[in-house]
């Protein structure tokens, strides 16, 4: 289990005094290698989702090599406009990891030995069966006054320092493995406590409408209100709409962003609404196969198993992924499917006959009770004057019958793209099919 905060012996006290309400914040992540672009910054939109989460806006992100004179003037910079600074990386035991020295120095702090911290290291370093070489002590020397989080995914604590105006910086390890949970079970908890009211947000999941038409969709007003806000974020083949409210409670802050989410719902878009507060077309398939005890089996062409990957890319999806077959040659959609050369003949492997014929017949030599299909030109090549790059007909076969989707992607977009939508497409029918007919189950 994580550790609690670790205190100095010398009785420096403890952050969170109130002196400052945090409501700005700044993220500064370290490392020359993130310059050179040889990994990429994961961790400035973790973070980031995190602050917005506590109710702390982000208004700036900066990365800065592994310099001290730069990183120096940076924080210094980033103290002057913000009430927090979270630093990511430099933290470790090697020569260039000067984040930790550089921050001690901006805030005026002598550095001294933390006990816990060394203890946690070494101990560290005995589980695994490896040897702790003396430069790993550097790790556990902190800034006087800092409140330090004990690091159970790795070897570098991170800390807090606050100044006399209040401002705070925290210190992050730059590994996200090590980052990313301590900052969830340790970092945010410390914030909290610098926090009066609280922010809330839903997510509101569309797919069938295009981000101008979602906003057309609902008034200027809608979007114009201060609390709770609304903005909309387009993803390829769908659009987020996230409401956002502060309060003093969170119940408050809940309350109000549902009377705006069943706004949305009784609006124009409430057709197009896939979910709330979920992450993905595939994580809410996912859930609502589990829920049901139901499993699913696809049938691609076009998007070329990008459907059953997607699926399994949820863990626990093995209790209702079926399987998948990627029938990318017309001989295969007969062979391993049974589609009727006939059919093909008659209608193209691009067609909606075709494509239904798959979703059917994958669902049924599976034994699961949905079947997926798609079947489509992603281009650059192929298509005709009737069926263009970018034409893919999208099947769901359940128990209650088998329904087909036109989708025209523009041929101006990429393979990638067009694949990429129609997979998004394919997950939401898939999805809607399934509570429509357990909506019928309820009817009838």
């Amino acid at each position: 289990m994580p550790r609690k905060r670790a205190d100095f012996p010398s009785g420096e006290k403890e952050i969170g005094n109130m002196k400052n309400e945090l409501q700005k914040a700044e993220i500064l992540c370290v490392g020359t290698e993130l310059l050179l672009g040889d990994i990429v910054n994961t961790n400035a939109a973790f973070l980031s989702r995190r602050l917005a989460a506590l109710g702390i806006g982000v208004f700036r992100q900066s990365v800065v090599g592994d310099n001290p004179g730069r990183l120096a003037e940076e924080l210094r910079g980033a103290l002057s406009r913000a009430d927090l600074v979270v630093l990511s990386g430099g933290l470790g035991p090697t020569g260039d990891d000067l984040t930790k020295e550089v921050a001690a120095s901006v805030f005026g702090r002598e550095t001294e030995l933390c006990a816990p911290a060394l203890e946690r290291i070494e101990r560290y370093f005995a589980a695994t069966g490896r040897v702790m070489t003396p430069n790993n002590k550097k790790q556990a020397m902190m800034p006087k006054g800092a409140t330090v989080f004990l690091n159970d995914y790795g070897t570098a604590p991170a800390l807090a320092l606050e100044n006399e105006e209040g401002k705070i910086a925290v210190l992050l390890p730059g590994p996200p493995r090590e980052l990313e949970p301590l900052f969830d079970t340790q970092v945010a908890p410390f914030l909290k406590k610098r926090r009066h009211t609280v922010l809330v947000s839903r997510n509101v999941m569309i797919c069938g409408m295009g981000e101008s038409a979602v906003e057309a969709a609902l008034t200027p007003a809608f979007f114009e209100a201060e609390n709770p806000t609304a903005a909309l974020y387009c993803k390829e083949g769908e659009v987020r709409l996230r409401v956002t409210a502060k309060a003093d409670s969170e119940k408050e802050a809940r309350e109000m962003c549902d009377r705006v989410v069943e706004t949305v719902k009784t609006s124009p878009v409430g057709g197009d609404i896939y979910g709330i507060d979920v992450d993905s077309p595939e994580a809410a398939l996912v859930a609502a196969l589990q829920k049901r005890g139901l499993c699913v089996a696809t049938a691609e062409s076009c998007t070329g198993g990008l459907i059953a990957k997607r699926l399994t890319d949820i863990a626990g999806c093995s209790s209702v992924v079926a399987g998948g077959v990627v029938t990318y040659q017309t001989r295969e959609k007969t062979a391993l499917l049974g589609v009727p050369e006939e059919l093909i003949a008659a209608h193209t492997v691009v067609s909606r006959e075709v494509a239904q014929a798959m979703a059917q017949n994958v669902r049924a030599r599976m034994g699961a009770a949905v079947g997926i299909a798609t079947t489509g030109y992603a281009g650059p090549g192929g298509g005709s004057e009737t069926e263009p790059v970018g034409t893919v007909y999208i099947a769901v076969a359940t128990a209650n019958g088998v329904g087909c989707r036109r989708l025209s992607v523009s041929p101006m977009r990429d393979r990638a793209y067009i694949r990429t939508v129609a997979a998004t497409r394919a997950l939401v029918d898939a999805l809607r099919a399934l509570e429509q007919n357990n909506s019928n189950k309820k009817d009838s």
